[in-house]
C-alpha cells in the first residue's frame, strides 16, 4: 500500500511539472512579451544621472517632504543641488543628495539620502510645481556619515 501511494504521488508531481512546462510557462512568457505592461511616455529611463527642470522639481519636492517629515524642531540645511538624479522613465526619479541636520543642543550632522519620487500627471507637466501631483515612494539613508 505504501509503495502504491508513493508511485501515485510521483506520477502526480510529474504531471504537474509537465503541465507547468507545456502550458503555464509559455502563457506567462507570452503575456510578459506583450504590450500589456508597457507604459508609453515622453520621459525615457536613463542609466546616467541627468539634470533638467523635472529633476530639479523632484529634488525640491523631496527636500520639502523631508522638511515636513522632520517637523519644526531640527534645523535643516539642504544642499544647493542634488548629488545625482536618475530617471526611471514615466516621470519617476531617484534623487541622491545631502542634508545637514542640527538637533537642539547637538552638533550638526551631515546626512546622505536617496529619495524615490513620481510625478503623477504623466506627460502633462503643467502641474509639476504643485506638490500634490508628486508622490514620494520612499526615502532611505538619512543616517549620519
Amino acid at each position: 500500500m505504501k509503495k502504491k501511494g508513493i508511485l501515485i504521488f510521483v506520477a502526480c508531481l510529474a504531471g504537474l511539472l509537465a503541465l507547468e512546462i507545456k502550458f503555464i510557462l509559455p502563457l506567462i512568457y507570452e503575456v510578459a512579451a506583450s504590450d500589456l505592461f508597457l507604459v508609453q511616455s515622453k520621459d525615457n529611463a536613463s542609466a546616467l544621472p541627468i539634470s533638467n527642470d523635472m529633476t530639479a522639481l523632484a529634488f525640491s519636492h523631496c527636500n520639502n517632504y523631508i522638511k515636513n517629515d522632520l517637523g519644526e524642531e531640527p534645523s535643516v540645511i539642504f544642499a544647493g543641488q542634488p548629488t545625482h538624479v536618475w530617471t526611471l522613465g514615466n516621470y519617476e526619479y531617484i534623487v541622491n543628495a545631502d542634508v545637514e541636520i542640527t538637533q537642539k543642543d547637538q552638533a550638526s550632522a551631515m546626512h546622505h539620502y536617496v529619495c524615490r519620487i513620481q510625478y503623477a500627471n504623466g506627460d502633462d507637466v503643467s502641474g509639476a510645481l504643485n506638490y500634490d501631483n508628486w508622490s514620494v515612494e520612499g526615502i532611505s539613508g538619512l543616517t549620519a556619515e
